[in-house]
């Protein structure tokens, strides 16, 4: 299958590529690395780079022309700056625009959008169902539902994924790789007072095979382990890990751009495509600490303003 992966050498883009890379697939990424890694997009059989922006609709247009996807994935994001309202938009709203202009056009078969689960804003109900309303309040939130919007309205068949917090291979955002920085490094570390639900890298890939092959091409769907635990359950978990005990760290208050709690219904997934995840909370913490001694932790970012003004 010819698979083209907007965004394919950030953390999702890059293990998709490893997983289906050596099963047969032809893969075409673009991306022009504002986050992602360069060397995970190598020169080998079946694998095209295009380096630049989904902003540029005449390379969108060309590479799409010249390469014929059957499948698209959209993982193409802007959220490294919580400030940059102009590039988020840029990225994820006229982007997304151009992704799914240039679809109709060549009449994809199907088309896979990564979306944040943050386009729910502070919800109402938790878990949050699927049919929860969409209220974004952040940069990031407010450009990705925008994008999100324009695929679905577009008449290519689309499968727009609002996801937990998926772990695995280089995964550079969120409270797991800054605390097991800090902590490696002797440095202090605070604990915001939320929840979030996270998601094994080999469930995810799991779910993208079976999208992959259903006959199922159109919906919105929630994909996460449906249970949350909170920041301060991930800290101790990594001081655990490290051999680190009777940490003393601060729990502040949810900044006025975070969520108290954010963790996704995914049994409209199961309902579709029969998956449900396998590793729970500490096996998933576990793998990803595991990765982190073999290779490290590079970039560590986040969308939440927050977080780099303690931090950082």
């Amino acid at each position: 299958m010819k698979i083209l992966i907007t965004g394919g050498a950030g953390c999702l883009g890059s293990n998709l590529i490893e997983h289906w890379l050596p099963v047969g697939h032809e893969i075409c990424v673009i991306d022009d690395f504002t986050t992602g890694k360069r060397e995970v997009v190598p020169n080998v059989e079946r694998l095209t780079l295009v380096e630049g922006s989904i902003v540029d609709y005449d390379l969108v247009h060309n590479t799409f022309q010249n390469f014929r996807p059957e499948v698209v994935i959209n993982a193409a994001a802007s959220y490294k700056d919580p400030n940059d309202w102009f590039n988020d938009t840029q990225t994820n709203v006229i982007g997304s625009i151009n992704v799914a202009k240039v679809c109709e056009e060549i009449a994809v078969n199907k088309l896979i959008n990564f979306q944040t689960a943050l386009c729910y804003g502070r919800p109402i109900d938790v878990p949050i169902p699927i049919t929860h309303p969409t209220n974004p309040f952040t940069s990031y939130g407010i450009s990705k539902t925008a994008g999100e919007e324009y695929l679905l309205m577009s008449s290519v068949s689309t499968i727009s994924l609002r996801l937990a917090n998926v772990t695995g291979p280089r995964l550079a955002i969120g409270p797991i790789p800054t605390f097991y920085k800090r902590l490696k490094a002797n440095q202090s570390c605070f604990c915001s007072d939320t929840r979030r639900d996270f998601l094994d890298m080999e469930d995810f890939l799991d779910l993208m095979d079976l999208i992959l092959g259903s006959e199922v091409k159109t919906g919105i769907f929630n994909v996460s382990t449906g249970k949350s635990n909170s920041i301060k359950d991930i800290f101790d978990n990594v001081a655990s890990y490290l051999g680190l005990s009777n940490l003393d760290v601060p729990i502040v208050p949810a900044g006025d751009d975070d969520v108290v709690e954010v963790v996704l219904d995914p049994s409209e997934t199961y309902s579709a495509f029969g998956w449900k995840a396998k590793f729970d909370f500490d096996e998933i913490i576990r793998r990803q600490l595991e990765w982190y001694d073999k290779h490290g932790v590079s970039d560590v970012f986040s969308h939440l303003k927050s977080s780099i003004n303690v931090i950082e």
